[in-house]
């Protein structure tokens, strides 16, 4: 009731004039029935026309769009003047249908009901089985209607300016429409009507600003005229000067009582609503208003609620109280009125600037520079540092906001004539070296020096001109020490080399650097051409430059490593074209003296790459670079050849000296091997004779032997290239073999090695060798490669999967774990998936795994389980303490691994189902030596089986707990010991929940509740090295539980490699003296899965028992109960809780606020005096009004 005595009361308000010198309000006339321009109205009512064709209402006009709305609101005053009921009507239907409303308000409702009534009334009319409305609507149509239901409200108030919206009664109507309409719970009604007041308060803040310049017009001309003498003074013309201020004052009091009521009775109850569209279009608005017309808004009063909002919590609302500031801040004559602003609530902005939305966080840094460029005062050093290190954020836009700001605060040149007076005097050709020592200085001051590309990309579109000047970065690293400046320290140095390699990356490649952006993006033909110029530009620069800085940092490995990245982004073609090529052979020159000085793998692997670069074979200089290559390369193989021989002969007498030559060597050359064919050279003897003498002498230096197995290896992998390109002659194809297949078994042997660098070497290679050399060798059409295939025997993967065990799952740090572990896959390995150092990586194999066979992976993921299944019994004994930390441990993997399926239940289905039937198998396939009357030995699985039970389908949890009535005897489902509780359990879990089963809605409800496990309650995971004798055994016994993995779509690896049979359960178990007969007796036994998915024959045989309609009943059930479901889940009602509390946020208010500040425009020259608004200082206790609209 409170609501209806406020409209009531509006609406009187409205009717009654509020001051002495307003207007008489004019009675209305007497109404008759008429037909309004193209819209045919009966009783109120709109009609169409006959034919269907022509839009008959306003609210079919707007959403159509085809006439101008300049025409339609022309249209609509002329049938206001006509009868202002009637078009009144119109306007109130046309506000009552963009919500979405099918009623329609009658002529007679208009004249007899309340506006209250009317509300209530149309919205026990609103369509309650949908949440949507045009406001919400998608599409380009109904974008577009909301742009012609704007256009047509300014355009409305625009052409009525003059004469009807001073009439007290069109306007007065509106407004208390919309103010009942705005403090609805319908939501759409709210939406709406807040949208259409604030465009309404737009467009009457425009003819309130228009008022305020003709009154001053006005009054420049009436004291103009006063001025002037007796004799030439026009009294008529001062009188009626005199009567049209009067009369614009009149107009402008009018005005301001509008903009009152919509302020009070909509603007300060919206922009607090619970519904984040409808705050965000408050906030834009009122940014409008305080844009358009500084002199009345731009105050505290209103400022107030901007700076209020920042603290949404939606990021759309947040978003729209930056933009709306960026919009007064940029305009500098502004920034006195927006100090006392900028004191309140600049913490809180800048602190926007790490906001969660990225789109927030982007506006907030963009606010934040404009509030430098108009004050630096403005900001302290912590502010400023708060944004700095944005530059390095891995979201582009982020990082190029913060990278302006650091142009704007630091490498903006104050005094551009001083410094380029300055650079003349100390002959530089740039006059940017003291930003450019800036720049270095903040690098350096970051700490972050692996990211200088991210620092360089962040200032590109804001300090291209300083990062582009490489003339100035090359004399800052060439020039002597000048008299009275600093010299750049030797670690400002490396900063200023990668910074410019950075920057030469950037202008060659033009597109962001690793980790930012979504990938390289088309460019433009102005883009395009502009990384032309600038790699031109780079490349004509440093093919002289380049040698002179090599030659002078030589002797730094990581400068020179840097200096060498810059050739790879060369114009090559310049060398030749402008005759260039003197600076190659200095090129050519200092690189070879580079790869005589350092041992270094990433200076080598440098030098390696750009002569690899300019040995390119489209170039004119490759003959020139290809002999001084070879050259380089002879020299030292001869070397290595000899250091060799010498190193063999002296055995354990060889010193110091004799190990640094063969070493240093043999880095040189695998640093080359690398990127270059070097088979002529027949590197491979001499590595393969270094590894023989250490595992037959066992004194091998293990730098050398890690050296020589990468040496090895690069010879092979060029070999077989050189043999695939080719026709390959039997022979060759024999004595390749014949090397892999050696340099295999010498990688095996290093598997023992003492030395862990050494064996983590040849565990690499191993992998990468055996992946190469698989089955996927000869696809394509390449079966002539069929001698190349090995497949690894099981004394190989055993020791392949012990180091894993052995090297890889340890709690202890490790950086090449990524590389470790994406080599190799066992069974095994998803044991360990809880490990929270490794269990991205496993997770991320199962999803490729999955990818490529469903059913295969989840074999996998429950023979893991019973693995470690296993390994319990053989530790706790047949009793297992079921509350323990590691049982617990086990269910909270198996937890993990139902979450892996994901939320599509029918791409999972019969994977899911193929993992229930193996863990029901595995469950009861051993009797308890006692007696039948006590559990099956591996009945407790069936708990930890039950993990899985969510992920089943309604009418696939019948057909499992069809299969596992199989198993059980009458006595077992009467049997209700504690013992039985994982058989209770279980088949709860197949029969409950069915009717609540709405697949992807709810499956992956619990993964959100479900407890992180500490490592404390992992279960056990025994390292046991598996000897060779138990090989046989395995074989035998798991033949019939492994068949599964010889199906005709078993997963496809690049390789024949099968999973390895130290993975079987049977290896673990505890073998009773009696066990249950052989499942494949069973239906659906392996065998018959062959031939039929399991899941599929289980339904025949349901078929031959039930009616087929049953289960179709089921299905049907089953998918309304999904529709259902999502419609709970998503549907939105429409009535709601309508306002924000923020009353929790208010505990130190200082004072009460009593009302609505008044809207008053500051009075022109001649205006008689008002009182002044009470300032509110932004207390954030004017964010409660008593008139609270009682919806909290």
């Amino acid at each position: 009731m409170s609501h209806i005595v406020v409209f009531d009361f509006l609406f009187v308000t409205f009717l009654v004039p509020q001051t002495s010198n307003k207007k008489p309000r004019k009675s209305p006339t007497d109404k008759t029935l008429s037909v309004a321009r193209g819209r045919g109205k009966a009783n109120g009512v709109a009609q169409h026309n006959g034919d269907g064709g022509d839009p008959v209402t306003l609210f079919e006009v707007v959403k159509l769009g085809k006439s101008a709305m300049q025409s339609v609101v022309d249209e609509w005053i002329e049938s206001y003047k006509q009868d202002r009921d009637l078009a009144l009507l119109d306007l109130i239907n046309f506000f009552i249908q963009c919500s979405g409303c099918k009623g329609t308000v009658r002529i007679e409702m208009f004249r007899n009901m309340q506006n209250a009534e009317i509300i209530r009334k149309m919205t026990e009319e609103f369509d309650e089985d949908s949440g949507d409305y045009p406001l919400t609507m998608p599409g380009p149509m109904w974008k577009k209607f909301r742009y012609n239901f704007c256009e047509f409200i300014s355009v409305l108030i625009r052409q009525c300016q003059y004469s009807i919206i001073y009439d007290e009664y069109m306007m007065d109507t509106v407004i208390s429409l919309l103010t009942g309409l705005s403090d609805s719970q319908v939501r759409a009604f709210r939406h709406t009507s807040t949208l259409a007041a604030m465009k309404l308060m737009t467009a009457l803040v425009n003819v309130a600003l228009n008022l305020s310049i003709h009154q001053d017009n006005t009054q420049r001309q009436y004291e103009a005229e006063r001025n002037k003498i007796a004799g030439k003074r026009a009294n008529e013309k001062l009188e009626l000067l005199l009567q049209k201020r009067k009369e614009l004052q009149e107009n402008q009091d009018e005005i301001e009582n509008m903009m009152n009521s919509i302020f009070k009775g909509i603007f300060v109850h919206r922009y607090r609503d619970a519904i984040a569209e409808i705050r965000a279009i408050c906030i834009e608005e009122i940014g409008v208003w305080m844009k358009m017309y500084s002199d009345a808004f731009l105050n505290d009063s209103y400022l107030k609620y901007v700076g209020w909002t920042l603290h949404d919590r939606q990021g759309e609302v947040r978003l729209k109280c930056l933009k709306a500031l960026q919009n007064l801040y940029t305009n500098r004559e502004l920034f006195p009125k927006l100090e006392l602003f900028t004191n309140r609530f600049k913490d809180r902005i800048v602190s926007m600037t790490l906001d969660k939305e990225y789109d927030v966080a982007v506006e907030a840094i963009r606010l934040v520079t404009l509030i430098l460029q108009g004050s630096e005062d403005a900001l302290s050093n912590e502010d400023c540092e708060n944004v700095y290190h944005l530059v390095y954020s891995a979201h582009r836009p982020v990082a190029v906001a913060a990278g302006e700001f650091l142009h704007r605060k630091l490498f903006s040149r104050h005094d551009p004539q001083a410094e380029e007076a300055l650079a003349k005097r100390r002959g530089r050709s740039s006059p940017n070296g003291n930003l450019i020592r800036m720049l270095v200085l903040f690098f350096l001051e970051s700490e972050l020096h692996e990211h200088a590309a991210y620092l360089v990309d962040s200032l590109w579109e804001s300090s291209q001109e300083l990062l582009k000047d490489w003339e100035c970065m090359t004399e800052l690293l060439l020039e002597e020490p000048v008299q009275g400046e600093e010299v750049l320290s030797d670690r400002q140095e490396s900063a200023l080399i990668e910074l410019t390699v950075c920057t030469i990356r950037q202008a060659a490649e033009a597109h962001p650097p690793v980790g930012r952006g979504t990938g390289k993006r088309v460019l433009t033909a102005k883009e395009r051409k502009t990384q032309i110029d600038d790699k031109n530009k780079l490349t004509e620069h440093f093919i002289m430059a380049l040698p002179m800085l090599l030659s002078k940092y030589q002797a730094d490995s990581e400068k020179v490593a840097n200096l060498l990245q810059i050739p790879q982004y060369f114009d090559l073609d310049v060398y030749s074209a402008g005759r260039m090529e003197k600076h190659l052979d200095a090129l050519l020159k200092q690189i070879r003296l580079v790869v005589e000085k350092h041992i270094e793998t990433d200076v080598l692997e440098a030098c390696s790459k750009t002569y690899s670069i300019l040995c390119s074979e489209e170039y004119t200089i490759m003959n020139r670079v290809d002999i001084a290559r070879s050259q380089l390369i002879d020299e030292m193989t001869d070397r290595f050849a000899h250091s060799v021989e010498e190193l063999l002969q002296e055995a354990e007498e060889a010193d110091d000296d004799d190990i640094y030559n063969v070493l240093s060597t043999l880095k040189r050359l695998t640093a080359f091997h690398n990127a270059h064919d070097l088979t002529r050279w027949d590197l491979f003897g001499n590595c393969y004779r270094l590894l023989k003498a250490g595992i037959e002498q066992g004194s091998m230096p293990e730098q050398i032997a890690v050296q020589a197995l990468q040496c090895s290896h690069y010879s092979i992998l060029w070999q077989l290239v050189k043999i695939t390109e080719g026709s390959p002659s039997k022979d060759d194809l024999v004595a390749l073999r014949r090397v892999v297949k050696s340099f295999l078994a010498v990688c095996q042997q290093c598997l023992s090695n003492v030395n862990t660098p050494v064996k983590e070497q040849s565990f690499m290679l191993l992998c990468d060798l055996l992946m190469i050399f698989s089955h996927q060798l000869i696809s394509g059409g390449r079966e002539g490669l069929q001698p190349l295939v090995f497949n690894p025997d099981s004394t190989l993967q055993n020791e392949l999967l012990n180091f894993v065990l052995d090297h890889v799952f340890i709690d202890q740090d490790d950086e090449n774990i990524l590389k470790k572990i994406t080599h190799f896959f066992f069974i095994d390995i998803f044991l360990h998936f809880y490990y929270n150092d490794y269990g991205d990586i496993i997770k991320e194999t199962l999803s490729k795994t999955r990818q490529t066979d469903k059913i295969l992976c989840a074999k996998t993921l429950i023979l893991s389980l019973q693995q470690l299944f296993n390994e319990l019994l053989q530790d706790q004994g047949p009793n297992l303490d079921r509350t323990s930390s590691h049982v617990s441990g086990i269910k909270e993997l198996a937890r993990r691994f139902a979450l892996t399926f994901g939320l599509d239940q029918i791409k999972t289905r019969e994977a899911v189902a193929t993992l229930h039937k193996d863990g029901i198998e595995f469950a009861f396939k051993y009797q308890n030596p006692r007696g039948p009357e006590f559990p099956p030995i591996n009945l407790a699985f069936l708990e930890v089986l039950s993990e899985f039970s969510s992920k089943l389908i309604r009418q696939d949890k019948k057909t499992v707990h069809s299969y596992l009535e199989k198993f059980m005897s009458e006595s077992m489902s009467e049997r209700r010991e504690d013992v039985w509780l994982p058989l209770i359990s279980y088949r709860n879990s197949l029969l409950t929940g069915g009717d609540e089963d709405h697949m992807s809605v709810t499956s992956g409800s619990s993964s959100k509740t479900g407890s992180v496990r500490s490592k404390k309650g992992r279960p056990p995971l025994h390292k046991k090295r598996i000897e060779e004798p138990l090989q046989k055994n395995i074989n035998e016994e798991s033949s019939v539980e492994g068949s599964w993995m010889m199906r005709n779509d078993t997963l496809q690896t690049p390789g024949p490699l099968q999973t390895p049979q130290l993975t079987s359960t049977v290896l673990r178990e505890n073998r009773p003296a009696e066990h249950m007969p052989d499942p494949d007796s069973e239906p659906g036994s392996e065998n018959d899965y062959m031939q039929m998915s399991w899941l599929s024959q289980q339904k025949m045989e349901e078929v031959s028992r039930k009616d087929r309609t049953g289960m179709n009943y089921i299905k049907s059930r089953s998918s309304q109960g999904v529709r259902r479901g999502l419609m709970e889940d998503d549907a939105e009602p429409i009535f709601e809780d309508v306002m924000m509390s923020s009353r929790g946020q208010l505990e130190d208010m200082n004072e009460e606020f009593e009302d609505t500040m008044v809207i008053d425009l500051p009075p022109s020259r001649n205006r008689r005096e008002r009182a002044e608004l009470r300032p509110d200082f932004f207390d954030s206790a004017a964010m409660i009004e008593d008139e609270s609209s009682g919806i909290i």
